[in-house]
């Protein structure tokens, strides 16, 4: 039997036979750390994702079901990840995971989603370099903020000297390879591109800023990249400002930190300083009016809303959608419906999921103000995310589409699609 006649027996098979029920309560993995040195970040998108629930099921829940959000908290301990993913899918047995902030985390739970053919939404800005078919990435991919980003301290700042600050683990060490290649290629020489990593939990600051201010000795134009993750900012400004070094003297543009890591500090000395997402609270949208004012209603007036709560607002939606549409939250079923869905965000675009699994989202650098709020500065229209940098010689050739090659790192020069082993 020919292959389209098997299509065509399947297609009205499955419009003969009654369609099967949805087990009632849907349930929602949440997967963020509520203790430890990323509760600073990660807590409120559990917040986020309990909210969306709620109005979810006062429309009516999904598929005719209310949903039910199973919150776990892997307390900032990467392995513990992953044992918190298993038991979301075998113990809890969840329909779906919206979780995970730093890349360590979501490298650690991985092997676990797709050994049990789980679906994860992340939704932090990442280094790219990943491809699964078991997660979307609504967060951000490297040219949708690291680059646009550097970019703006070429372009607009005239940085020439360049110090890359980072968190020890994957996502600052892949990050900012990608950009010492691309700093090179734009003619930064060697020794004006400074690189550092510190723990989690870093607290003394003192001799790395030190070493940022002499880059400057020789005169020129000194700008910080940092993606310092988690509570780790909060000394690393305070030096900054003990030293007298303001955004006039060398700016920083931060890639970790938004609004809500903001409202744990005193902001006076930050004022001026840079951040690069894909959404901020001051965005002047109806829709993002009507997010804010239901954000602070439920949480409190002071509580602050973020780019990774977007990334879940978006992901979220687009998953409702998609189960909608598939009839059911089967993950194979959801994941085809998932390819060409299109959801408002609240800059004034349209996010689109791309068979790469990331999406097309505008990039934002925003200014910071007394208020711990982010003057935007400069927008672009969406840019699509790219899963494989075009910086390093290694992924340039590289593809990811899981529509309709069914691969995530597709050889363009080879035309075959390559399997390696994960650095998990």
């Amino acid at each position: 039997m020919s292959k389209k006649l098997l299509s065509t027996v399947a297609a009205v098979m499955a419009t003969a036979l009654p369609a099967m029920a949805q087990d009632c309560p849907i349930k929602v993995g949440v997967l963020h750390s509520l203790s430890g040195t990323m509760a600073i970040s990660e807590t409120t998108l559990k917040d986020t994702m309990e909210m969306l629930i709620e109005q979810q099921n006062e429309k009516g829940g999904v598929l005719g079901c209310q949903l039910e959000a199973v919150v776990v908290d892997p307390a900032s301990d990467w392995p513990l990840f992953a044992e918190k993913a298993r038991e979301l899918l075998t113990v809890h047995e969840v329909d779906v995971i919206f979780g995970n902030w730093t890349s360590v985390s979501r490298k650690s739970v991985l092997p676990v989603i797709e050994e049990l053919n789980g679906l994860l939404f992340y939704p932090v800005q990442y280094e790219g370099e990943e491809s699964s078919k078991n997660v979307f990435y609504t967060g951000a991919a490297p040219n949708q903020q690291a680059i646009p980003a550097t970019d703006y301290f070429l372009d607009e700042l005239g940085v020439e000297s360049f110090a890359l600050l980072g968190t020890d683990y994957v996502y600052p060490r892949t990050t900012n390879n990608i950009l010492e290649s691309y700093l090179k290629s734009k003619g930064i020489a060697d020794e004006d591109i400074f690189v550092n990593y510190t723990p989690f939990g870093h607290s003394d600051w003192s001799k790395i800023v030190s070493d940022v201010v002499a880059l400057g000795a020789g005169g020129k134009q000194v700008g910080v990249i940092s993606t310092i993750n988690g509570d780790a900012n909060v000394g690393f400004y305070k030096e900054l400002a003990a030293q007298g070094v303001s955004a006039d003297d060398i700016p920083v543009v931060a890639f970790s930190v938004g609004e809500e890591e903001l409202s744990g500090l005193d902001t006076s000395n930050l004022v001026g300083h840079l951040a690069a997402w894909n959404y901020f609270q001051s965005a002047d949208t109806d829709a993002n009016a009507e997010w804010v004012e239901a954000w602070k209603a439920r949480m409190g007036e002071e509580r602050v809303t973020n780019d990774p709560m977007e990334a879940h607002y978006i992901g979220f939606n687009m998953w409702v959608n998609a189960a909608e549409e598939a009839g059911t939250t089967d993950v194979d079923a959801v994941r085809t419906a998932m390819y060409g869905q299109e959801f408002p965000n609240l800059t004034g675009g349209t996010a689109v999921m791309l068979p790469n699994h990331h999406l097309a989202k505008p990039v934002l650098i925003g200014e910071i103000q007394e208020d711990g709020q982010f003057d935007i500065i400069s927008q672009t229209e969406e840019v699509p995310g790219d899963a494989w940098t075009d910086f390093l010689p290694e992924s340039a050739v590289l593809k990811s589409d899981w529509q309709e090659l069914e691969c995530g790192m597709y050889n363009t020069e080879t035309e075959t699609c390559v399997q390696i082993e994960s650095n998990y």
